[in-house]
């Protein structure tokens, strides 16, 4: 029930590791015009979250300070100019942030509905990632049916998302994880080669699979010649994080020879009209997937909210295959 104060994560100290995150209390929010306020029954733990609790990346201007970027649960009031929404609506939605709380504001043209057949921690499993990979893969990367995509980090929440995506799209996907575990869960989520990156030859193994048209790359500096060589020509290599290094020397005339397209995204700092353009393009094409049963990342473990410091822990360990969520 709502009451007068809500149970929140805080940052200790405002920034540090994993053991930083407290539980804390904050007035519970109150929606205003054009916005959501839904009851949390599920948050998802995403990797920006553990850089933001590190200090590397503050919420944008306007959005709250608490960590989150994706819930589900259930409509607990609406603002003024509100229509498509009623208290008691089961919804998840795209957050700048306030996440990891009982009760999180968010704009109403980031909310979308919970497909039948998907509970609540399912769902908060679905905004961060389905909106990231649409939006780089199917937009920035313009991946289409008959195409091969190369995923790396392939068992992360985005990597399983892509996957069923890429597949349930009609494209064929080459996979590349840690460990003959993480293969092997690439593979039963659909990718079509699943290659094992501490004893495999990659570059070998997607010559062999016949190159990718388009890279979905969260390595970033130690695959940067690999995806240049990698890449059929006309090829998009599409960058959403640099977890080995951002700064990398390429090959420029490789880019020029192969006509390749370099670009990479964040979705935190996007505009509001930009996240809700992205929400209604999502709605229209992929949450038809996500109804279906084609598209349903598998959760890996479900904390309490007060074991935040343990879901980050976790994630940070990279053993992960699919979504960490919390349950307020």
């Amino acid at each position: 029930m709502q009451g007068s104060a809500m149970r929140v994560i805080e940052i200790e100290g405002g920034a540090g590791p994993a053991q930083a995150l407290k539980i804390g209390q904050r007035p519970d929010p109150v929606a205003g015009p054009g916005q959501v306020l839904i009851q949390v029954r599920a948050a998802g733990v995403n990797r920006p979250d553990l850089l933001q609790r590190q200090g590397g990346y503050p919420p944008p201007p306007g959005a709250s300070d608490i960590l989150g970027l994706d819930v589900a649960g259930e409509v607990a009031g609406v603002g003024d100019g509100v229509t498509r929404w009623k208290v008691g609506d089961r919804v998840c939605a795209l957050l700048g942030g306030g996440g990891y709380a009982e009760l999180a504001l968010v704009d109403a043209r980031h909310v979308l509905p919970i497909p039948a057949g998907l509970d609540f921690i399912e769902a908060a499993a679905l905004p961060e990632t389905v909106f990231t990979v649409f939006a780089n893969v199917f937009e920035a990367g313009a991946l289409k049916a008959g195409e091969t995509l190369l995923i790396h980090g392939a068992t992360s929440g985005i990597g399983v998302t892509a996957i069923q995506m890429a597949k349930a799209a009609g494209a064929t996907v080459i996979a590349t994880s840690r460990g003959a575990d993480k293969a092997r869960a690439a593979a039963a989520l659909g990718a079509d080669v699943s290659l094992n990156a501490e004893t495999d030859d990659l570059a070998a193994g997607i010559k062999t699979a016949g190159g990718a048209d388009v890279v979905l790359d969260m390595v970033g500096r130690d695959y940067a010649t690999l995806n240049l060589h990698s890449l059929k020509p006309g090829g998009r290599w599409v960058i959403i994080a640099s977890l080995t290094g951002a700064k990398v020397e390429m090959d420029l005339q490789r880019i020029m020879l192969k006509r390749l397209t370099v670009t990479g995204s964040t979705l935190r700092s996007r505009a509001a009209d930009e996240k809700a353009r992205l929400a209604a393009a999502v709605e229209a094409t992929a949450w038809p997937w996500v109804a279906s049963g084609a598209v349903k990342p598998p959760i890996h473990a479900v904390y309490p909210l007060d074991q935040a410091a343990e879901a980050h822990a976790e994630l940070e360990s990279g053993a992960h295959i699919g979504k960490i969520a919390l349950r307020p």
